[in-house]
């Protein structure tokens, strides 16, 4: 049955960029399902609408619970964990990018379970398959029959089609059809399996827990369980992981990293490392950058809560003016708020943020956000903040703009939705009226990340795609559909 439709978890997340989903998986510990449900639960805020959970038991053999909404309302109950035993399991969240949109069906919800030949395996897919539409349509003109709408089911319907002669070894006969961004986690009766794409576009890393091991989106979730965190899993890399240890090799053909520089920006938890960086301590770096690129004079620095405020503080630090919590967040607002009339419905970022007038009432303004995507909340924001009585509103983004849509696990609007697509720096600014509108450059944003010579044209060191319009993979199913990539002088 679909989940009836939630409003977003606060008003102007359908102006953000979303991440697609967040996987995690254990091995060699008790009650697997445990450590499972609290990984996802640190990896929430990479998927909202659904999760997932499946876990094997020498008795009583592969499980799954699959449900709608928040890992807290979902996998805490005894009822539910019970029924998932075993000391292996893998896990899930999910905000769709691929397969039904609108609505969710529970037959969308991963891990995607198989039973093969040679017994069953479970998978959970971080990315988006970008060639999943030809392979759909092969796979159903050779008789596979599809129980989703989810271009990572593919997997599955291929590596049942290998000949390969074990779970791992069709995973990777699989995953060479395969084209864009995944990060995968499996499992079969024994074995934790972890795969990151060529490009190593989505995130992967690998911990230590006691005797056991686990692996997960971001560094973020094996704090929450108490596990070592040992390396990232590297692009192009297999681990195969047994009560033995970790294996490792390498069936891709090596090509130049292409990590997602959002996930600096954005996506990713800022208690987590990324690269070896602190995601947090990036973002502060950012927002040095900006205050070096885009200087203003005002009397106030304020973040819009929560993903500007690292990049709020940097600004701060860089350009002397004071930091203040100008924008107050309502944190109990859930998704399940009722807003009963047309006068509440209206009322929107309000119900989420509230200014601080007594900060900011005759003040100069500089609001540091993350991004600008639709253009839809920075209107409203600066509308609050004039309510309240500020002399000037100015934007700083702490990142380029967003001129061209993601094909790699990433919700974005169609290119013609994207305000950076149509206007100039100059027009936004005129379209928000706002005193001042600046973006981090892209060079600005490599040296904040650490890469001290920059953007390097010819060949740069992230998927940058959704500033840039160059992407690493042609993305060959929407070009199908009519998709025009970046021409040369664009």
């Amino acid at each position: 049955m679909p989940m009836p439709q939630m409003p977003p978890a606060h008003p102007f997340d359908d102006d953000k960029l979303r991440e697609e989903c967040g996987v995690f998986g254990v091995v060699g510990v008790q009650d697997a399902a445990n450590f499972v449900a609290l990984g996802l639960h640190a990896l929430q805020h990479r998927g909202q609408e659904a999760g997932g959970i499946v876990t094997h038991d020498p008795v009583e053999g592969f499980q799954s619970a699959r449900r709608f909404g928040y890992v807290r309302d979902n996998f805490t109950s005894q009822d539910v964990m019970s029924t998932l035993p075993g000391p292996i399991g893998i896990g899930h969240v999910r905000y769709s990018t691929a397969g039904s949109k609108g609505q969710t069906a529970i037959r969308d919800v991963q891990p995607f379970f198989g039973e093969f030949a040679m017994g069953g395996a479970a998978i959970a897919h971080n990315g988006n398959i970008t060639n999943a539409d030809a392979l759909r349509k092969e796979l159903i003109e050779r008789g596979s029959i599809f129980q989703s709408s989810s271009d990572s089911e593919c997997i599955i319907h291929l590596m049942a089609r290998s000949l390969q002669r074990n779970i791992p070894e069709r995973m990777e006969d699989a995953l060479r059809r395969v084209e864009g961004a995944f990060s995968v986690v499996a499992m079969t009766r024994t074995k934790l399996i972890g795969v990151r794409d060529p490009l190593g576009v989505r995130p992967l890393v690998l911990g230590k827990i006691g005797d056991g091991y686990a692996l997960s989106s971001e560094t973020c979730a094996l704090d929450i369980i108490g596990a070592e965190f040992i390396r990232e899993i590297e692009p192009g890399e297999m681990v195969v992981i047994t009560g033995e240890g970790v294996q490792s090799h390498f069936p891709f053909r090596p090509q130049p990293s292409k990590f997602c520089i959002f996930e600096h920006v954005y996506f990713s938890r800022p208690d987590s490392i990324l690269g070896g960086r602190s995601v947090y301590e990036t973002r502060e770096a950012i927002g040095r950058e900006l205050a070096k690129e885009n200087p203003i004079e005002a009397d106030l620095v304020c973040p819009v809560p929560d993903s500007g405020t690292p990049a709020a503080i940097g600004y701060s630090l860089e350009s002397g003016i004071p930091y203040a919590m100008g924008i107050i967040r309502n944190q109990y607002m859930g998704r399940t708020f009722i807003e009963p009339t047309e006068q509440i419905r209206n009322m929107g970022v309000r119900l989420k943020l509230n200014v601080n007038r007594a900060l900011i009432e005759g003040k100069r303004v500089i609001l540091v956000d993350d991004s600008v995507v639709r253009g839809t909340t920075s209107r409203k924001i600066k509308e609050m903040i004039l309510d309240a009585g500020a002399s000037e509103v100015h934007f700083r983004i702490a990142s380029p703009p967003t001129a061209w849509p993601c094909f790699y696990g990433v919700d974005t609007p169609d290119r013609d939705k994207l305000l950076a697509a149509t206007m100039t720096e100059d027009e936004m600014a005129k379209h928000l009226a706002v005193d001042s509108l600046k973006f981090i450059s892209l060079d600005g944003l490599y040296h904040a990340v650490g890469q001290d010579q920059g953007r390097n044209n010819s060949c740069p060191q992230y998927c940058d795609a959704c500033f840039s319009g160059e992407y690493p993979v042609v993305p060959s199913d929407m070009m199908e559909r009519g998709f025009e990539m970046k021409r040369p002088a664009e």
